[in-house]
């Protein structure tokens, strides 16, 4: 049975493919004539096979006394093409049903010889086909439509329940590539995380040394490396010793950006850092926080004095170094180090072989004692007689220098302790920044800048030394 649409100047009629719904009329008799006075069409009233077609809703009929589908309302000639469905379409019972049926006749017709009479079996197939045109049409649009409505419910409630799923996997994937990433964030909270790829104890250290440096780095332009990754790259370079090519791929930045960044940084650092850490402190202060080991031994101890190599990736000349008339793969430092296990000393390394006393006297360690100062070393480094010209009086670890003119063998066991706490200093700063074991790399023995007659490495001594001195500092002597 083909369905027409009742409305007066409504040509649409039930065909596949249209996606067209067709309604019967409400069997509620209030409901049924607000749709009848909708029609309107005078003298008229439906019957049982009356139809309204979906075209004449805002969307489609709905059951609910508040929404404006209630009532039909549309009733400007529209055409089905015309018309954008509102939801999926569905295919249309009836037709399916009536299409299996006919390919089930036409089966059993090919089974046979072709000449035979419908049989019994014909009979009741077309018999079901017609009933189920007769009885299922007039319940066939409401079931759909009920069918309908839930399915877009359920819909719904599923895509709220995959929304905030797809919300709770990518919250977690942010907070694992945060965790994973090398950025301040990152770092904040995590001490063991700061402490090895900086050195430095803890967040808070990392924080302050970035606030001293901040101002002193708008000068360097980098669009792709913020402040802090630049402090952060150089610390792992001279933390981790990578390699240029490794940090350009951790911070994804070009080697030469790598290189570039660990000069400025490095020589910011020289200049603003390291005199702020490494400084020669007053007589008073020495005395005030001198450990307990040398207190009665030697209590006018100023400094601790010793001198420690690093090598070369290959030979090295420099043609203005005294003594330095061949390639040398060797750099050499003088180090001095507080009783309390600071670094207030460090000198310029000097290639090849070379003269403490010359190195003493070049890096302008002895000016900075006073006369009655006492320098100890853990071994002769042939300084005595320039430091005796200061007024002030060495000592070696097992012997005692009484006055200026001899050694006193048998002196003081406090001074047996001085090499082994020499040597804790040193290690602790080579093993917290790992690019002073060496070898170091050709581009960062050559002099950085003319003045200051100081190569990159040897402002990386100095900044180390400095960034040890913000950690925790060694065992004192005791």
């Amino acid at each position: 049975m083909v369905h027409t649409c009742v409305v007066a100047g409504c040509r649409n009629r039930r065909t596949p493919g249209t996606g067209l719904s067709f309604y019967r009329f409400p069997r509620d008799p209030e409901r049924k004539q607000l749709w009848i006075a909708a029609v309107n069409r005078q003298g008229w009233a439906p019957n049982d096979g009356s139809r309204l077609c979906s075209t004449h809703f805002i969307s489609k009929q709905v059951k609910n006394p508040r929404s404006p589908d209630y009532v039909p309302s549309v009733f400007t000639p529209i055409s089905p093409e015309m018309k954008e469905p509102s939801r999926p379409e569905v295919p249309d019972k009836q037709e399916a049903r009536v299409e299996a049926a006919n390919a089930l006749l036409f089966l059993q017709r090919q089974g046979g010889s072709g000449l035979e009479e419908p049989g019994p079996m014909d009979a009741n197939i077309e018999g079901s086909v017609s009933s189920l045109t007769d009885d299922d049409d007039d319940n066939d649009d409401e079931s759909l439509n009920e069918d309908r409505d839930e399915t877009l419910a359920q819909s719904s409630v599923n895509f709220d329940d995959v929304v905030k799923a797809l919300r709770r996997e990518n919250r977690a994937l942010r907070d694992s590539v945060e965790k994973m990433s090398l950025s301040e964030n990152s770092l904040r909270n995590d001490a063991e995380k700061v402490k090895f790829y900086t050195g430095l104890p803890n967040f808070f250290v990392l924080e302050t040394v970035m606030l001293l440096l901040a101002p002193h780095m708008d000068a360097i332009r980098n669009a792709k490396l913020s402040k802090f990754q630049q402090l952060l790259l150089t610390l792992m370079r001279l933390r981790l010793d990578l390699r240029n090519q490794d940090l350009a791929y951790r911070f994804g930045v070009r080697v030469g950006t790598v290189v570039r960044t660990v000069h400025h940084v490095v020589s910011i650092m020289s200049s603003t850092l390291v005199p702020t850490a490494v400084f020669w402190p007053s007589r008073a202060e020495l005395r005030k926080n001198l450990p307990a080991a040398l207190r009665s031994s030697c209590p006018d101890c100023a400094v601790i004095v010793d001198c420690f190599t690093v090598p070369c990736e290959g030979p090295v000349a420099r043609g203005n170094e005294q003594g330095a008339t061949a390639a040398c793969n060797i750099l050499n430092y003088l180090i001095g180090v507080a009783p309390q296990g600071v670094v207030t000393f460090v000198s310029r390394g000097v290639l090849g072989n070379f003269s403490p006393r010359n190195l003493a006297e070049s890096s302008g360690f002895l000016s900075k004692l006073l006369p009655g100062d006492v320098v100890l070393a853990s071994r002769d480094l042939d300084i005595a007689d320039a430091v005796a010209a200061r007024g002030a009086r060495f000592g070696i670890a097992g012997c005692f220098q009484d006055d200026q003119s001899r050694r006193v063998e048998g002196s003081p066991p406090d001074t047996i302790g001085v090499q082994a706490h020499v040597e804790r200093v040193v290690s602790m700063v080579r093993r917290r920044y790992t690019m002073l074991t060496g070898p170091v790399e050709r581009p960062f023995t050559t002099a950085a800048e003319r003045t200051s007659n100081l190569s990159t490495f040897d402002k990386i001594v100095q900044v180390a030394c400095a960034l040890n001195n913000l950690c925790i500092s060694a065992a004192p002597l005791e």
